[in-house]
């Protein structure tokens, strides 16, 4: 009996994805683990992979749409002996299931639930098998792509005793998108209130869905918080100077923002308690410094984490930024690498923005607004003189960080911009 290819959730904000291209043409003949189309999600495009190993029966999404729900059927898989017109298994309803952290993820099927509460990740081949054998797939260990179930385990597998129904479903948590529709007035207000204008629709893509309802979310869930401070910047100009000359032969150009993300990195050891995040009835306090920094891109903005910041050296850091931002703008990033971190920088110094207040993304527990760096007076040994100040505001969530360890947090980030030579002891 053929078996449905579902559209698979390649992030944990995916509710929907475009299937940008299609590698394999009907009657091709598929191995477990071989890729099989390029699907866009809200974030990246992503390599997509076969868990089944069959011969493709009918595609059943063209390439180039947008809009196809997850778990939505995409092609349909022929075992062997199967005609091209052969029905697919019954499956269960899956729920849409996150990607593992990698670039390349695997086929979303039905999932199953431990006793544990733990989730069985198996093909629906591997499912109508081990239904067929009275298998309990939670006593199967998975030889596909993250651990996934596939055929060969099951057909090799012993019967069990039937698995007891589960009494009572888990709760199911609505979509993301919904928390950003609920609020604002309706589209049909709005159409009408400008029905006398000249303008043009244009349509959201999945980032600015997400973007749009991960903001409304954090900004009615989160108690924001903001501390401000200027912090002077002659010192580091010149160490930056002196350093660019020295690394120019070796082709490294160092930005401030590498001064930035090193400081706050630095300052999240010297304050530990404020490396955290929100984990919704508890606090996860971190050891490393994993800083997110947002990167702006056509139509949106992603915020890849450099990991184990606090670590690495000035050079390394800007390369690694470097790359990710490139990355970023080419939306070649996998989930892992803008995912994650705890605190997270967003610097529009660049445009000439003197302030401005960020809003933090969640869970994360404090986001950095960095502004420009102006000629201003500032006073010096009882003297009057002209510095380079920039101006910086902390946006801080009071479920992890009260007001007084915001201050210090900030007070280190200020302390190690200040007195840049530190931060290379």
């Amino acid at each position: 009996m053929a078996v449905e290819i579902l559209m698979p959730a390649l992030s944990p904000t995916m509710e929907e994805g475009t299937l940008a291209k299609w590698l394999v043409k009907e009657g091709d003949a598929v191995k477990s683990g071989q890729i099989i189309a390029e699907i866009e999600t809200d974030k990246a495009t992503m390599e997509f992979e076969a868990v089944d190993e069959g011969t493709i029966g009918k595609l059943l999404v063209a390439e180039g749409t947008a809009g196809v729900k997850v778990n939505t059927p995409i092609a349909m898989l022929l075992e062997d002996g199967d005609a091209a017109d052969a029905k697919p298994a019954a499956a269960a309803v899956a729920a849409p299931v996150a990607a593992a952290p990698a670039a390349v993820a695997a086929v979303v099927a039905p999932v199953a639930a431990k006793a544990g509460g733990a989730r069985v990740f198996a093909s629906p081949l591997a499912r109508r098998i081990a239904a067929e054998k009275g298998l309990d797939l939670t006593a199967i260990k998975g030889s596909g792509p993250h651990g996934r179930i596939v055929r060969a385990d099951v057909e090799g597998a012993k019967a069990a005793a039937p698995v007891a129904a589960v009494a009572a479903a888990a709760p199911v948590q609505a979509p993301v998108a919904a928390v950003a529709a609920a609020s604002g007035p309706s589209t049909e207000t709005v159409l009408k209130t400008y029905a006398d204008r000249p303008f043009e629709e244009i349509a959201l893509n999945g980032m600015r869905k997400t973007i749009a309802a991960r903001l409304t979310e954090a900004k009615q869930t989160v108690p924001h918080f903001y501390l401000r401070r200027d912090i002077e910047l002659d010192a580091l100009m010149a160490f930056r100077g002196q350093l660019n000359a020295k690394l120019e032969a070796r082709g490294v150009k160092l930005s401030v923002n590498d001064f930035i993300i090193k400081a706050c990195a630095l300052a999240l050891q010297q304050v530990p308690a404020a490396n955290a995040v929100w984990a919704g009835d508890r606090v996860l306090q971190f050891k490393k410094s994993d800083v997110a920094v947002a990167v702006a891109i056509e139509g949106g903005l992603f915020t890849p984490v450099l990991k184990d910041a606090e670590a690495k050296s000035l050079s390394a850091l800007s390369a690694e930024m470097k790359d990710l931002a490139k990355r970023a703008r080419d939306r070649k990033l996998a989930p892992h690498e803008y995912q994650g971190g705890s605190f997270a920088i967003s610097n529009l110094g660049m445009f000439g923005v003197d302030n401005f207040d960020a809003i933090i993304n969640p869970p994360h527990a404090a986001i950095l607004a960095v502004g420009a760096g102006v000629a201003k007076p500032i006073v010096k040994d009882g003297a009057v003189v002209v510095g380079t100040v920039m101006s910086v505001t902390l946006s801080v969530d009071h479920r992890v960080i009260d007001g007084a360890l915001g201050a210090q947090l900030l007070t280190a980030i200020k302390d190690n911009l200040e007195n840049p030579l530190a931060m290379l002891a």
